[in-house]
């Protein structure tokens, strides 16, 4: 209870300096911003989950960074659309952490496998066990 207390003060204290200083149709402009980003990052939450499955699938992440970067991304987005100074900005910083740690995973990549698709580390498996020969017969009848 403290806890939201603490949070709610801030939240006001920081609204009302911030608020003061951009006027009220800005203040207003900002809400509805926020809100929209807040809820395009929800309706495209489906591709991000699939790529990030797709990261650990190639072991590019593990499953405590799978979990730690959807439920940034998920909360994030929810505290955008809070309206709020405070919420806001705490939502844009849980989106540039899932951000900067998809960026820093994608070209600090545990396996050398994390950019190739699954069909094309299957055909390099499949193709190195195979021999490649001719087979010519001497008899005219077989064709």
């Amino acid at each position: 209870m403290i806890y939201f207390l603490v949070y709610f003060f801030l939240e006001v204290v920081i609204s009302v300096e911030i608020s003061s200083y951009l006027g009220g149709v800005l203040t207003f402009a900002e809400i509805l911003l926020s809100a929209f980003i807040g809820i395009s990052i929800l309706i495209n939450f489906r591709k991000t989950l699939v790529e990030n499955m797709t990261a650990v699938s190639y072991n590019c992440i593990d499953l405590e960074q799978f979990q730690r970067l959807n439920l940034f991304t998920l909360f994030g987005a929810i505290l955008l659309i809070v309206p709020g100074f405070l919420t806001d900005i705490l939502g844009l910083l849980m989106q540039l952490s899932t951000f900067t740690s998809l960026i820093v995973n994608r070209y600090n990549v545990k396996s050398g496998k994390c950019n190739s698709s699954y069909k094309e580390q299957y055909n390099i498996k499949k193709d190195s066990d195979v021999i490649d020969v001719e087979i010519i017969s001497d008899n005219p009848s077989i064709k």
